[in-house]
Protein backbone atom coordinates (compact mmCIF):
# COMPACT_ATOMS: atom_id res chain seq x y z
CA UNK A 1 0.00 0.00 0.00
CA UNK A 2 2.52 2.10 0.83
CA UNK A 3 4.53 1.78 -2.67
CA UNK A 4 1.14 1.89 -4.29
CA UNK A 5 0.75 5.55 -2.30
CA UNK A 6 4.16 6.76 -3.27
CA UNK A 7 3.82 6.16 -7.02
CA UNK A 8 0.50 7.90 -6.86
CA UNK A 9 1.55 11.05 -5.69
CA UNK A 10 4.84 10.03 -7.74
CA UNK A 11 2.33 10.27 -11.12
CA UNK A 12 0.50 13.11 -9.29
CA UNK A 13 3.16 15.97 -9.22
CA UNK A 14 4.63 14.92 -12.33
CA UNK A 15 1.65 15.45 -14.26
CA UNK A 16 1.29 18.65 -12.18
CA UNK A 17 4.67 19.89 -13.21
CA UNK A 18 4.04 18.81 -16.93
CA UNK A 19 0.84 20.78 -17.09
CA UNK A 20 2.35 23.64 -15.08
CA UNK A 21 5.36 23.75 -17.14
CA UNK A 22 3.27 23.47 -20.94
CA UNK A 23 2.49 26.56 -21.37
CA UNK A 24 5.22 28.03 -20.57
CA UNK A 25 7.39 25.58 -23.09
CA UNK A 26 4.54 26.22 -25.75
CA UNK A 27 5.44 30.02 -25.66
CA UNK A 28 8.85 29.43 -25.75
CA UNK A 29 8.71 27.58 -28.74
CA UNK A 30 6.33 30.11 -30.41
CA UNK A 31 9.16 32.37 -29.38
CA UNK A 32 12.16 30.76 -30.56
CA UNK A 33 9.60 29.87 -33.89
CA UNK A 34 9.24 33.71 -34.56
CA UNK A 35 13.04 34.62 -33.55
CA UNK A 36 14.01 31.97 -36.52
CA UNK A 37 11.55 33.24 -38.84
CA UNK A 38 12.65 36.92 -37.91
CA UNK A 39 14.96 38.92 -40.85
CA UNK A 40 18.32 39.38 -40.62
CA UNK A 41 19.37 42.79 -39.69
CA UNK A 42 20.75 44.47 -42.51
CA UNK A 43 21.72 47.71 -43.20
CA UNK A 44 20.27 48.51 -46.50
CA UNK A 45 16.68 48.29 -44.73
CA UNK A 46 16.07 51.71 -44.08
CA UNK A 47 17.19 53.04 -47.45
CA UNK A 48 15.47 50.47 -49.33
CA UNK A 49 12.15 50.93 -47.39
CA UNK A 50 12.39 54.93 -47.84
CA UNK A 51 12.89 54.61 -51.49
CA UNK A 52 10.09 51.65 -52.15
CA UNK A 53 7.23 53.55 -49.37
CA UNK A 54 8.07 56.90 -48.34
CA UNK A 55 5.75 59.78 -50.31
CA UNK A 56 9.27 61.75 -48.57
CA UNK A 57 11.31 60.24 -51.33
CA UNK A 58 9.01 60.87 -54.13
CA UNK A 59 8.38 64.44 -53.14
CA UNK A 60 12.14 65.38 -52.94
CA UNK A 61 12.96 63.63 -56.24
CA UNK A 62 10.10 65.46 -57.65
CA UNK A 63 11.04 68.40 -55.82
CA UNK A 64 14.37 68.24 -57.34
CA UNK A 65 13.51 68.11 -60.72
CA UNK A 66 11.04 70.66 -60.63
CA UNK A 67 13.75 73.21 -59.87
CA UNK A 68 15.97 71.69 -62.50
CA UNK A 69 13.16 72.58 -64.95
CA UNK A 70 13.11 76.25 -64.00
CA UNK A 71 17.28 76.55 -64.24
CA UNK A 72 16.95 74.74 -67.39
CA UNK A 73 14.55 77.99 -68.76
CA UNK A 74 17.12 80.34 -67.37
CA UNK A 75 19.81 78.31 -68.74
CA UNK A 76 18.64 78.59 -72.27
CA UNK A 77 17.85 82.11 -72.11
CA UNK A 78 21.86 82.46 -71.09
CA UNK A 79 23.97 81.35 -73.64
CA UNK A 80 26.82 82.25 -71.46
CA UNK A 81 25.71 79.75 -68.79
CA UNK A 82 27.15 76.35 -68.23
CA UNK A 83 27.19 73.69 -65.68
CA UNK A 84 31.10 72.58 -66.48
CA UNK A 85 32.50 76.19 -66.61
CA UNK A 86 33.60 75.97 -70.25
CA UNK A 87 34.22 79.74 -70.84
CA UNK A 88 32.99 80.57 -74.82
CA UNK A 89 30.34 77.73 -75.24
CA UNK A 90 27.70 80.45 -76.09
CA UNK A 91 27.39 78.76 -80.66
CA UNK A 92 27.34 75.34 -78.93
CA UNK A 93 24.13 73.65 -78.77
CA UNK A 94 22.90 73.04 -74.94
CA UNK A 95 23.02 69.81 -73.53
CA UNK A 96 22.42 68.15 -69.90
CA UNK A 97 24.29 65.35 -68.40
CA UNK A 98 22.71 62.78 -66.20
CA UNK A 99 23.43 59.88 -64.07
CA UNK A 100 21.45 57.22 -64.26
CA UNK A 101 21.23 54.60 -61.40
CA UNK A 102 19.17 56.17 -58.47
CA UNK A 103 18.99 59.38 -60.60
CA UNK A 104 16.60 58.64 -63.84
CA UNK A 105 15.97 54.67 -63.17
CA UNK A 106 15.28 53.29 -59.57
CA UNK A 107 16.64 50.27 -58.30
CA UNK A 108 15.09 49.96 -55.07
CA UNK A 109 13.81 46.32 -55.88
CA UNK A 110 17.20 45.11 -56.27
CA UNK A 111 18.79 46.35 -52.95
CA UNK A 112 15.18 45.61 -51.07
CA UNK A 113 16.25 41.77 -52.83
CA UNK A 114 19.52 42.10 -50.97
CA UNK A 115 17.64 42.85 -47.57
CA UNK A 116 15.16 40.24 -47.90
CA UNK A 117 17.49 37.58 -48.78
CA UNK A 118 20.43 39.29 -46.36
CA UNK A 119 22.38 39.26 -49.17
CA UNK A 120 25.21 41.82 -50.30
CA UNK A 121 25.84 43.36 -53.28
CA UNK A 122 27.59 41.14 -56.02
CA UNK A 123 28.61 42.04 -59.79
CA UNK A 124 26.40 38.93 -60.93
CA UNK A 125 23.36 39.73 -58.99
CA UNK A 126 23.54 43.27 -60.46
CA UNK A 127 24.03 42.02 -63.96
CA UNK A 128 21.62 40.18 -63.55
CA UNK A 129 19.18 42.73 -62.59
CA UNK A 130 20.36 44.97 -65.26
CA UNK A 131 19.43 42.71 -67.91
CA UNK A 132 16.15 41.53 -66.64
CA UNK A 133 15.15 45.68 -67.57
CA UNK A 134 12.88 45.73 -64.38
CA UNK A 135 14.15 49.48 -63.33
CA UNK A 136 11.51 51.83 -62.56
CA UNK A 137 11.52 56.10 -63.25
CA UNK A 138 12.79 57.89 -60.43
CA UNK A 139 9.83 60.13 -59.87
CA UNK A 140 10.06 63.60 -61.91
CA UNK A 141 12.80 62.67 -63.66
CA UNK A 142 10.69 61.51 -67.00
CA UNK A 143 8.78 64.86 -67.10
CA UNK A 144 11.81 66.47 -66.68
CA UNK A 145 13.68 64.69 -69.38
CA UNK A 146 10.84 65.18 -71.86
CA UNK A 147 10.33 68.44 -70.95
CA UNK A 148 14.02 69.51 -72.03
CA UNK A 149 13.92 67.08 -75.29
CA UNK A 150 10.93 69.10 -76.55
CA UNK A 151 13.00 72.33 -75.96
CA UNK A 152 15.84 70.75 -78.50
CA UNK A 153 18.52 70.20 -75.43
CA UNK A 154 20.46 66.81 -76.41
CA UNK A 155 20.08 64.47 -72.94
CA UNK A 156 23.16 62.44 -72.54
CA UNK A 157 23.20 59.79 -69.66
CA UNK A 158 27.01 59.30 -68.12
CA UNK A 159 27.08 56.00 -66.02
CA UNK A 160 29.30 53.84 -64.55
CA UNK A 161 26.86 50.42 -65.91
CA UNK A 162 29.57 48.74 -68.27
CA UNK A 163 29.41 48.86 -72.04
CA UNK A 164 28.27 45.17 -72.03
CA UNK A 165 24.87 46.51 -70.53
CA UNK A 166 24.26 49.04 -72.66
CA UNK A 167 21.81 47.33 -74.68
CA UNK A 168 19.52 46.15 -71.89
CA UNK A 169 19.50 49.43 -70.31
CA UNK A 170 18.45 50.70 -73.77
CA UNK A 171 15.28 48.74 -74.04
CA UNK A 172 15.10 49.21 -70.42
CA UNK A 173 14.93 53.16 -70.87
CA UNK A 174 12.98 53.28 -74.27
CA UNK A 175 10.24 51.16 -72.80
CA UNK A 176 9.74 53.29 -70.00
CA UNK A 177 9.53 56.69 -72.98
CA UNK A 178 12.59 58.44 -71.85
CA UNK A 179 14.63 60.58 -74.72
CA UNK A 180 17.11 57.98 -76.31
CA UNK A 181 19.31 60.47 -78.67
CA UNK A 182 18.20 60.17 -81.71
CA UNK A 183 20.82 59.64 -84.55
CA UNK A 184 23.47 60.45 -81.61
CA UNK A 185 25.17 57.83 -79.15
CA UNK A 186 23.56 59.74 -75.71
CA UNK A 187 24.40 56.75 -73.51
CA UNK A 188 27.83 57.20 -72.57
CA UNK A 189 29.31 53.62 -70.32
CA UNK A 190 32.16 52.79 -67.88
CA UNK A 191 34.46 51.06 -69.66
CA UNK A 192 33.27 51.88 -73.35
CA UNK A 193 36.53 53.50 -74.17
CA UNK A 194 39.68 52.87 -72.84
CA UNK A 195 39.94 56.30 -70.56
CA UNK A 196 36.42 55.95 -69.83
CA UNK A 197 36.69 54.10 -65.69
CA UNK A 198 34.11 54.84 -62.72
CA UNK A 199 35.69 58.75 -62.62
CA UNK A 200 33.33 60.68 -65.25
CA UNK A 201 35.52 63.11 -65.97
CA UNK A 202 36.66 62.15 -68.93
CA UNK A 203 33.38 61.36 -70.22
CA UNK A 204 32.27 64.82 -69.42
CA UNK A 205 34.63 66.77 -71.36
CA UNK A 206 33.74 64.43 -74.21
CA UNK A 207 30.48 66.06 -73.90
CA UNK A 208 31.76 69.17 -73.39
CA UNK A 209 33.56 69.61 -76.79
CA UNK A 210 30.57 69.93 -78.97
CA UNK A 211 27.86 70.92 -76.37
CA UNK A 212 27.22 73.41 -73.90
CA UNK A 213 26.36 71.52 -70.58
CA UNK A 214 23.88 73.61 -68.82
CA UNK A 215 22.99 71.31 -66.50
CA UNK A 216 24.09 67.72 -64.44
CA UNK A 217 22.27 65.57 -62.39
CA UNK A 218 23.38 63.02 -60.15
CA UNK A 219 23.32 61.06 -56.67
CA UNK A 220 26.25 60.93 -55.95
CA UNK A 221 29.30 63.38 -55.87
CA UNK A 222 31.41 61.42 -58.46
CA UNK A 223 28.49 62.59 -61.21
CA UNK A 224 29.80 66.36 -60.63
CA UNK A 225 33.51 66.13 -59.77
CA UNK A 226 36.71 64.25 -59.88
CA UNK A 227 37.17 65.52 -56.35
CA UNK A 228 34.65 62.69 -54.81
CA UNK A 229 37.41 60.35 -53.66
CA UNK A 230 39.21 60.65 -50.95
CA UNK A 231 38.82 61.05 -46.95
CA UNK A 232 35.61 62.35 -45.57
CA UNK A 233 37.56 65.64 -44.59
CA UNK A 234 39.30 66.34 -48.56
CA UNK A 235 34.96 65.33 -49.91
CA UNK A 236 34.01 68.27 -47.49
CA UNK A 237 36.66 70.75 -48.61
CA UNK A 238 35.97 69.48 -52.41
CA UNK A 239 32.23 70.45 -51.54
CA UNK A 240 32.62 74.02 -49.92
CA UNK A 241 35.01 74.82 -52.54
CA UNK A 242 31.89 73.41 -55.27
CA UNK A 243 29.24 74.24 -53.24
CA UNK A 244 27.71 77.24 -55.06
CA UNK A 245 26.92 75.09 -58.16
CA UNK A 246 24.12 72.91 -56.81
CA UNK A 247 20.46 74.04 -56.94
CA UNK A 248 21.74 76.49 -59.70
CA UNK A 249 23.51 74.03 -62.50
CA UNK A 250 23.64 70.64 -60.45
CA UNK A 251 21.18 68.93 -59.23
CA UNK A 252 21.92 66.03 -56.41
CA UNK A 253 19.46 63.30 -55.94
CA UNK A 254 18.86 61.41 -52.71
CA UNK A 255 20.47 58.02 -52.39
CA UNK A 256 20.33 56.81 -48.67
CA UNK A 257 21.17 52.83 -50.01
CA UNK A 258 25.10 53.58 -51.68
CA UNK A 259 27.44 56.08 -53.05
CA UNK A 260 30.86 57.36 -51.98
CA UNK A 261 29.39 58.98 -49.02
CA UNK A 262 29.24 55.47 -47.41
CA UNK A 263 32.51 53.93 -48.86
CA UNK A 264 34.32 57.24 -47.85
CA UNK A 265 33.95 55.86 -44.47
CA UNK A 266 35.50 52.82 -44.19
CA UNK A 267 38.61 54.16 -46.86
CA UNK A 268 36.90 52.58 -50.04
CA UNK A 269 37.95 48.87 -49.34
CA UNK A 270 35.05 47.06 -50.60
CA UNK A 271 36.92 44.07 -49.48
CA UNK A 272 36.44 44.68 -45.54
CA UNK A 273 34.38 42.18 -44.09
CA UNK A 274 30.93 44.32 -43.24
CA UNK A 275 31.33 44.32 -39.43
CA UNK A 276 34.54 46.26 -40.00
CA UNK A 277 32.73 48.48 -42.54
CA UNK A 278 30.44 49.03 -40.05
CA UNK A 279 32.56 49.48 -37.00
CA UNK A 280 34.24 52.62 -39.52
CA UNK A 281 31.12 54.09 -40.32
CA UNK A 282 30.26 54.28 -36.81
CA UNK A 283 33.22 55.52 -36.01
CA UNK A 284 32.87 58.19 -38.01
CA UNK A 285 29.39 59.29 -37.00
CA UNK A 286 29.73 62.94 -34.52
CA UNK A 287 27.19 61.84 -31.76
CA UNK A 288 25.32 63.10 -28.81
CA UNK A 289 24.64 61.33 -25.79
CA UNK A 290 22.81 62.56 -22.97
CA UNK A 291 24.68 62.78 -19.40
CA UNK A 292 24.83 60.04 -17.40
CA UNK A 293 23.92 61.13 -13.43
Amino acid sequence: MRRSAFLFRLFASTTLALLLAGPASAQEAKSAGEDAAAPAPNDLLNAALWMQRAVEYKANSVGIYALGRIRLDEALADDTASALDQGDAADLPAAVILDLDETVIDNSAYESGLVTTNADYQSKTWDEWTKAKDAKPVPGSLDYLKYADAKGVKIFYVTNRKADQEEATRANMEALGYPMGGNVDTFLMRDEKPDWGSDKTSRRAFVAKDYRVVALFGDNFNDFTGAASGTLEEREAAYDRLQSHFAEDWFMLANPAYGSWESSAYGDDFKLPNERKRALKVDALEPWTPKVD
